[in-house]
């Protein structure tokens, strides 16, 4: 019989155990230095670490000939300054990256406003002032970004009507401890975001009290019929810091939130919501504006940004003019009311080929969600000829909300349409809102009645 060969970890050959150690993560390339010195030789081969690097730091071979460290050194480096925050680095990262590099091209003037990253002293030093403890991912991102200056307009979007402007800056740390809420209603909330027009915030919850969850943001909702100021209603825009942030910037860097004189506008836009009638196209973008609308009573505020197009390689005698519109507007429950009126904001707009026009109007509903849909009457320029021109059906949903422990004395976020007869309101005698020198409502206003 041929003798047994004992297994020896010392004489197994190098590539194969490169090969299985490119597979293992940091923690075990650490534990596998502590085996024995042969496992520490392979695991301190600095191209295993390079992975490691673009991984959690997203650090390239620019960064490395920059430093002109190993590998290794580059990965320890960053773990001794930002270990803690690992599993959010490079989320967080290429979040904000992404963001700059799309805001450089578009809309440079908003990176001007970022603030530099402040250190971990700092967020500590938050943390005892206010006396609760940030979360991880919140506090990454500050490392980054500690929020903008505060100017306008802000980084985290803004919305307009012809009364009515919001616009939300991304606080630095400092700012929005001096925010930090305390009162029945808002306890333990940290403000995120602020807007100068209309003193409209997102909060964190840093703690779960007052039926929230921890971590979950914000908007804030007086409930309106309440005598008890801490009757506050809640529409939910995140789970957590992370979720958050990195779903507002793939809606802006995609473009689902469109950039309007220089300024990241909150509509979102359905790609598949669009009509097409001959050479005409009309497409339509929606958004819901919280501090118009209030959970009690049921009160949910929307507006719309349409765009009207006609095609460049139209015919030069198809040009035409906008007589009126047609809307039907079905709520919630099913409720149908059609409304018809002269224009569009008050205006008649020729199309030529080739020529776009695009307005922003409004409408509210009593239940949760909604939908438009309805036609344009144009006549030729030419021949006087009428026609209709499709506008495609949108749906309009509010976000989740949480009703406030005050009046409920439980929780639970509530998307079931409120059964209000009450149906909805059309006021597309608004003028457009792409213009400057907007005056400015109190939150409270609220868009006339169609008549």
């Amino acid at each position: 019989m041929a003798a047994s060969t004992e297994l020896n970890l010392e004489m197994l050959p190098s590539d194969p155990l490169l090969l299985i150690f490119s597979f293992l993560d940091y923690k075990d390339l650490f534990s596998c230095c502590m085996v024995n010195r042969r496992f520490r030789e392979v695991s301190t081969h600095d191209p295993l670490w390079k992975r490691q690097c673009q991984k959690y730091w997203l650090l390239t071979e620019t960064d490395k000939a920059t430093h002109k460290r190993s590998w290794k050194h580059l990965f320890l480096n960053n773990y001794v300054d930002l270990g803690r925050y690992i599993d959010h680095y490079a989320t967080l990262k290429k979040a904000w990256d992404d963001l700059k590099e799309y805001l450089n091209q578009k809309c440079p003037r908003m990176i001007i406003s970022l603030k530099e990253g402040v250190k971990d002293d700092d967020l500590d030093a938050v943390e005892t002032q206010i006396g609760c403890k940030l979360p991880n991912d919140y506090r990454c991102s500050f490392r980054i970004h500690n929020g903008q200056k505060l100017v306008v307009p802000g980084l985290m979007g803004s919305m307009a009507l012809s009364n009515h402007y919001r616009s939300e800056d991304l606080l630095d740390i400092e700012t929005a401890a001096g925010g930090f809420q305390q009162r029945k209603g808002l306890q333990q909330c940290l403000p995120l975001t602020f807007c100068f027009h209309t003193g409209l915030s997102q909060y964190m919850a840093l703690e779960s009290v007052e039926g929230r969850h921890q971590y979950e943001i914000f908007y804030h909702c007086p409930d309106q019929m309440a005598r008890d100021p801490s009757a506050i209603d809640m529409f939910i825009t995140g789970s957590s810091f992370t979720e958050w942030f990195t779903t507002y910037v793939e809606n802006v860097i995609n473009g689902g939130y469109p950039i309007i004189r220089d300024q990241i506008f909150r509509y979102v836009h359905d790609k598949s919501c669009v009509a097409k009638t001959g050479d005409i196209s009309v497409s339509v973008s929606t958004a819901f504006l919280p501090e118009l609308s209030s959970v009690h009573p049921p009160h949910f505020f929307f507006t719309y940004r349409i765009r009207i197009e006609m095609s460049k390689d139209a015919l030069p005698e198809n040009a035409c003019k906008l007589e009126s519109r047609y809307w039907k507007i079905t709520n919630g429950n099913g409720n149908v009311e059609e409304v018809q009126g002269p224009g569009v904001v008050g205006e008649f707009p020729e199309l030529r080929p080739g020529k776009v026009h695009e307005y922003a109007s409004c409408t509210t509903f009593s239940t949760t969600s909604g939908y438009m849909e309805g036609h344009y009457t144009f006549h030729r320029l030419k021949n006087r000829e009428v026609f209709n021109v499709t506008i495609p059906r949108f749906h309009m949903v509010c976000p989740p909300f949480r009703k406030s422990v005050v009046r409920t004395g439980s929780t639970g976020d509530v998307s079931v349409p409120w059964n209000d007869e009450d149906n909805s309101t059309d006021t597309d005698e608004y003028e457009d809102t792409d213009r400057g020198g907007l005056e400015i409502p109190p939150p409270s206003g609220r868009c006339p009645r169609h008549t």
